[in-house]
């Protein structure tokens, strides 16, 4: 397996880049901006991008597509089809440049959360509670779209996307609904929240580049036994990449749904036994820490990225030996 972390684009740069590989990353997932995305030729400044990465020890392994317009393929509307051709120019421009991986999500609202939450060492936690949420919910009426309109577009979108992906060498890691609770969120209903309906959308399109990214928070947020969901993605070859984050919660009653994303070592995965599980499944990709506790120290975020990727380095080794 291969340690990974991510930059935004703007961000790589030569301190980032050795503070990673002062740590032992083996790869980097790398967020590019809409600009370059609408660059007339995105696959030199992908190449750009992978050469400066390389120069520094690291592998650019995704490219990640979170800013590349898709407001009007989600929703269906009117200039979608100028959208998906930007797609198109993106995915073959990967593909020049030998990334062989990008990633995004399909929700018609982005991603939910309310107040964070306090844990040791006063660290705060990425947290969402559903009985919290519903006492001040948000409101997107402009952003209202129904479950089957979403499967709709979104087949749309991937029967167009996929053979250019495919003929580019490109996978595309489609990262669960977050926080992936079946039931509509300020209006948008919400689709990729479970492993059925992962099998729904790989059946969409069969293809090598339709695959998942597996977020194990979510996952577990899916209320899923995180050993048997990697054993059922990774036998179909469908796991792209991995975000190895832990929770704690409760996410088997809608009424009661509620989870913090904590440290790997304090949740209620057992994370031993997942590395271990990647492991024997023959998975041999990338695996990221993803979002960390937020240290309350002026060296916090960096601080907090340094420990858990020492933490899954240790387990890598462990199980790789």
């Amino acid at each position: 397996m291969k340690l990974m972390d991510y930059l935004h684009w703007n961000d790589v740069n030569e301190d980032n880049l050795n503070f990673y590989q002062a740590m032992g990353l083996d790869c980097l997932l790398v967020h590019f901006p809409e600009e370059i995305a609408l660059h007339a030729d995105p696959a030199s400044e992908f190449l750009r991008m992978k050469r400066y990465v390389a120069a520094h020890g690291l592998d650019l392994h995704v490219l990640h597509a979170h800013y590349v317009p898709r407001d009007k393929i989600v929703h269906g509307l009117p200039g979608r089809d100028e959208q998906i051709e930007v797609w198109y120019n993106v995915l073959r421009a990967m593909g020049k440049a030998g990334v062989p991986n990008t990633a995004l999500t399909f929700q018609g609202i982005g991603h939910f959360r309310t107040p964070h939450t306090t844990g040791r060492g006063g660290v705060t936690y990425s947290t969402f509670d559903y009985a919290e949420y519903k006492k001040n919910p948000r409101s997107h009426p402009d952003l209202a779209i129904s479950a089957d309109r979403l499967w709709e577009n979104l087949a749309y979108f991937y029967e167009r996307i996929m053979p250019v992906a495919e003929e580019a060498g490109v996978r595309i890691a489609l990262h669960p609904d977050d926080p992936p609770i079946d039931v509509p969120l300020g209006g948008a209903d919400r689709i990729v929240v479970s492993l059925p309906n992962y099998q729904r959308i790989f059946d969409l399109v069969e293809a090598r580049s339709n695959g998942m990214l597996f977020c194990q928070g979510c996952v577990a947020e899916m209320g899923e036994h995180i050993p048997h969901a990697i054993r059922y993605m990774a036998e179909r070859k469908k796991i792209v990449f991995v975000h190895f984050r832990n929770i704690r919660g409760k996410v088997t009653e809608k009424e009661q749904y509620v989870f913090q994303e904590v440290f790997p070592d304090e949740g209620d995965v057992d994370m031993v036994e997942a590395i271990q599980t990647y492991h024997d499944t023959g998975y041999t990709g990338a695996i990221m820490m993803d979002h960390t506790p937020g240290i309350q120290h002026p060296n916090g975020p960096w601080a907090s990225r340094a420990y858990s990727n020492g933490y899954l380095r240790a387990l890598i080794q462990a199980v790789c030996r």
